[in-house]
C-alpha cells in the first residue's frame, strides 16, 4: 500500500499494467498498491489525463485476479448488502474514506470539474467495489470500510500470488508487434 507522493512508476510497471488492462495504460503517476510478488495491483492515475478528460477514479484496480474477483461480488448481487451497513460509524468511516480519497488525489493536482466527487459511490452509496477495493489496497486496512469489506469477501487475497509470468507476456507481445 502506497499513498502520496508516490515514486514515478519504472518502464516495466506500465508495461505490466497495460498487460493486465489489456490497452496502454494512461497516465500512471505510482503504483499505490502491489501483489506478493512485487507486480502492480492498484495503479493511481493523474485527476487530469493528458488529453484534458477529468478522471475522478484515482486509485484504479489493475490486476486481473483481484478484478475477477471483484466483478464475482458484483455479479452475486452484493452491493445492496454493503449498502445497508452505512449507517453510524460504518456510514462516518465511509464518508472519511471520502474526504482521504479526494485529499489524496488532490495532493497530485486540483481538478474543479471533480472537486468533491470521489469514487466507487462515496460517501453516500456503493456503486463500484472495483474502485472501493483499490482504494482500500492502497490506502490500507481501517481506511475504507466497505473496500475492506469486499476485499475481505472476495476470492482473491494480496497476499497470495496469481499473477501470470509478465516478463514473458511483454516478450510474446513485443514479437507480435
Amino acid at each position: 500500500m502506497t499513498r502520496p507522493p508516490f515514486e514515478a512508476p519504472t518502464d516495466d510497471d506500465v508495461r505490466t499494467v497495460s498487460l493486465q488492462l489489456g490497452r496502454p495504460a494512461r497516465d500512471v503517476v505510482g503504483i499505490a498498491a502491489r501483489c506478493a510478488c512485487g507486480a502492480p495491483t492498484v495503479v493511481s492515475t493523474r485527476p487530469r489525463l493528458a488529453d484534458g478528460t477529468p478522471f475522478p477514479t484515482f486509485y484504479y484496480l489493475t490486476h486481473p485476479a483481484a478484478t475477477a474477483a471483484v466483478s464475482t461480488l458484483e455479479a452475486e448481487g452484493e452491493m445492496p448488502g454493503f449498502a445497508v451497513l452505512l449507517v453510524d460509524d460504518v456510514a462516518a468511516a465511509y464518508r472519511a474514506a471520502h474526504d482521504a480519497y479526494i485529499a489524496d488525489r488532490e495532493s497530485i493536482e486540483v481538478v474543479d470539474e471533480i472537486a468533491g466527487i470521489s469514487a466507487g459511490g462515496m460517501p453516500d452509496r456503493v456503486k463500484c467495489l472495483h474502485a472501493l477495493v483499490g482504494h482500500a489496497l492502497a490506502a490500507g486496512p481501517g481506511v475504507n470500510p466497505i473496500g475492506d469489506i469486499a476485499l475481505a469477501r472476495a476470492a482473491w487475497s494480496p497476499h497470495v500470488c496469481e499473477c501470470v509470468d509478465y516478463a514473458r507476456a511483454a516478450s510474446a507481445e513485443a514479437s507480435r508487434a
